[in-house]
């Protein structure tokens, strides 16, 4: 089913599940974010607002923004009539068995996910929220944020729905990263200076792994180079020691979970202020065909890491039940591959980008 709003619900004190307080701000995150954009180009559509109920337990809401068709699939500038091509900003909050292909998948990533007892797999809560924005202007950059939270419970027949099942393991994870086609300086150190600023709220040793962490992960080795300049990305993060973060010291980095869900919320504030005025100040600029073409260049790079890389995606095709609208949101209206294309040659402004993703740097 569709409609037309997006509530914002209200914080909930700290005595309520953690489960159900991630569900109340990631609706909250969603709507200010939705309404953020509506805002900068109100001549534009809206949103389609489109919530939906898993069969297999659980519910979710896609915010999505689509090409409207009349504007046609080239790149002529006369088309440049929206800001954005396309976008989403979803939201899932969703829970069942989690089935051993699965598990095995993500136990090589998280270490305090348990082994499970029953041969049907484990049961487990997942909330979260993930968006891609991809403007419409070859100079404006894509951006993608995600920030969740999992939940591995005790297996029960307990029918009794008001009560919770134990939880055996939990984290917290997310990021936001930058992909421009086109290198500005002031708008890498713009988005970095802002995600630094909210780790640094919570621990002085966050923002330097967290970097480094994002640089290694959106990286497509067949091609020997990042998918974009980076930002933040950080998974597993619960009471227990972590691998890549220094010491159990509240001075270096969140511990509790409250603290820890005190800085994912930061984190996702920090988007808007992050991306927003570098959207509203590039969006207009001038452009021309090539630049265009390099755009949907560079655009096929990031479908080659999301479908072929990234740890969400297979995620999401494994997990039983699994809404492929949503999970395929990500992908850009248009995309191009060109073979042995000449575009990106150094000395030119497309190869100023690549030198970058070739070789990343320090931005703050």
């Amino acid at each position: 089913m569709s409609d037309t709003t997006t509530t914002t619900p209200a914080p909930l004190p700290e005595r309520t599940p953690m489960r159900q307080r991630v569900e109340a701000y990631i609706r909250s995150l969603q709507a200010g974010i939705v309404s953020a954009f509506e805002d900068l180009d109100p001549s534009a559509p809206a949103f389609k607002r489109d919530s939906w109920v898993r069969a297999q337990g659980g519910s979710g809401q896609s915010c999505v923004f689509a090409c409207p068709p009349e504007q046609g699939l080239g790149g002529a500038q006369s088309h440049q009539s929206t800001i954005l091509e396309k976008a989403g900003v979803n939201i899932s909050v969703v829970h069942g068995i989690l089935p051993p292909s699965a598990i095995k998948q993500m136990r090589a990533d998280h270490s305090s996910m348990p082994l499970p007892e029953r041969p049907e797999g484990l049961p487990f809560f997942a909330a979260g929220l993930s968006l891609v924005i991809h403007p419409r202007n070859p100079h404006a950059p894509t951006v993608h944020a995600n920030y969740r939270y999992f939940e591995i419970t005790e297996p029960t027949d307990n029918k009794n729905p008001e009560e919770l099942p134990r939880v055996l393991a939990w984290w917290f994870g997310g990021g936001s990263d930058l992909t421009p086609s086109y290198l500005f300086e002031e708008d890498a150190v713009h988005f970095h200076s802002t995600l630094k600023k909210a780790c640094d709220a919570h621990g002085s040793g966050m923002y330097p792994v967290f970097k480094k962490w994002c640089d290694e992960y959106f990286y497509i080795p067949h091609r020997g180079e990042s998918r974009g300049i980076g930002g933040i990305f950080f998974d597993d993060l619960n009471e227990g020691p972590h691998a890549k973060l220094p010491g159990a010291s509240s001075a270096s980095r969140p511990v509790t979970a409250e603290d820890i869900f005190a800085f994912i919320k930061d984190a996702g504030n920090a988007f808007i202020p992050s991306y927003l005025p570098i959207l509203a100040k590039r969006h207009s600029t001038p452009y021309v065909e090539h630049e265009r073409r390099w755009q949907l260049l560079r655009r096929g790079r990031y479908v080659e890491f999301n479908l072929v890389y990234d740890r969400g995606t297979k995620f999401g095709l494994m997990t039983p039940g699994a809404r492929i609208e949503s999970i395929l949101m990500s992908l850009p209206e248009t995309a191009r591959w060109e073979y042995m294309c000449e575009l990106g040659n150094e000395g030119t402004e497309e190869g100023k980008l690549i030198t970058i993703l070739k070789n990343p740097r320090e931005w703050v």
